[in-house]
């Protein structure tokens, strides 16, 4: 059964290719450049595109681009968080106004919004594999001195459809050292959220999975959920805040303690910063808040932090903060495990 599955999945994305219609779209540069291509999708202010006679995707800066046109229907996403349907072409307009974009639906009817106001565009028939951004980073220190060494891993996959996304992230650090136990944390995030029809308001949940030796943490399980905000929606920041409820079971290793596992009802605050110029630097930063319900005046925070910088085209250096604390630990447990690292991460879009 597993080799036929897959099988079935070589052949996916073995046909995938073959599913690329014609590059027949227009895009014109305010520098005066033409190209003729096909328009993949608009994502943090990158036009991506694909020509006849270049290999892989081509990146375009969104804010340089003068013209548009394509005949293939797009979801066209505003910075209020709206979404329309429709080809795509660019009025003509003079030279000193702002470049604005024109979304014709099926019944023919035109819809202009400005450039600056489109934070994302989507291929309606774009294929399943296409929608997923996939980025991998690993970094090693390692010191002949004391025979000490340092090891991190992070993934990160995202999917996104028109008005819902999902995304899981996976990180791993190891430090060990000569006469001293070796420290490992794990940490896997699972998330997703749905646009709702008000403008900028959605709703999400997420899961997580912890494992940390400095905090004697066997697993910690948190899940849960509740809506939120986008303060700031634009191609080159997102900002959200969204407030909710969450359980959260944290089962130690053994000990004098004999704690078990915990069990927790708290609220849940999260608050996400993600900052993006043009294929030069990321900023990705997310902080959740939880305070105790069931055992007032118990706080538990963590935060991810990761920022990065274009080395050549998918390749990127970057650095990485993670921290967790509790205010509030069992008898001699810690409350906090933090950390920094960096490494060379590889994007695949």
């Amino acid at each position: 059964m597993k080799i036929k599955t897959a099988f079935l999945f070589f052949l996916f994305f073995l046909a995938a290719p073959l599913w690329a219609r014609k590059s027949i779209d227009v895009i014109v540069m305010k520098n005066g450049d033409h190209f003729t291509c096909e328009i993949k999708r608009l994502e943090e202010g990158v036009l991506y595109t694909s020509l006849d006679y270049v290999d892989g995707t081509i990146s375009v800066d969104w804010s340089k681009v003068a013209r548009i046109e394509s005949s293939q229907l797009f979801l066209v996403h505003t910075q209020s968080g709206s979404v329309y349907k429709g080809s795509l072409k660019t009025p003509q307009t003079s030279a000193d106004e702002p470049v604005k974009i024109e979304v014709v639906d099926e019944a023919e009817k035109e819809l202009v919004v400005l450039q600056s106001k489109v934070v994302r565009m989507d291929q309606i028939s774009e294929a399943f594999w296409q929608r997923f951004s996939i980025s991998v980073n690993s970094g090693t220190i390692f010191s002949k001195a004391n025979k000490n060494t340092q090891y991190n891993f992070g993934s990160q996959v995202r999917y996104r459809r028109e008005r819902w996304s999902a995304e899981a992230n996976f990180t791993s650090a190891l430090s060990s050292s000569e006469g001293a136990p070796t420290s490992t944390r794990n940490q896997l995030s699972l998330g997703g959220q749905h646009l709702l029809p008000w403008d900028n308001w959605f709703y999400a949940g997420a899961a997580s999975f912890l494992q940390s030796t400095q905090q004697e943490i066997k697993l910690q399980t948190t899940a849960g959920g509740g809506i939120g905000r986008y303060l700031k929606n634009t191609d080159r920041a997102r900002i959200s805040l969204s407030t909710g409820l969450a359980w959260q079971g944290t089962n130690y290793e053994p000990s004098l303690s004999q704690r078990g596992t915990e069990n927790v009802i708290a609220g849940l605050i999260v608050g996400d910063l993600r900052v993006f110029m043009f294929k030069k630097t990321n900023l990705d930063a997310k902080a959740n808040l939880l305070p105790a319900l069931s055992q007032p005046g118990r706080v538990r925070f963590n935060t991810n932090v990761t920022y990065a910088i274009q080395i050549i085209k998918n390749l990127w250096w970057n650095f990485q903060f993670y921290g967790n604390w509790d205010n509030q630990p069992p008898a001699n447990f810690s409350g906090s495990d933090y950390g920094a690292s960096s490494g060379i991460s590889w994007t695949f879009n």
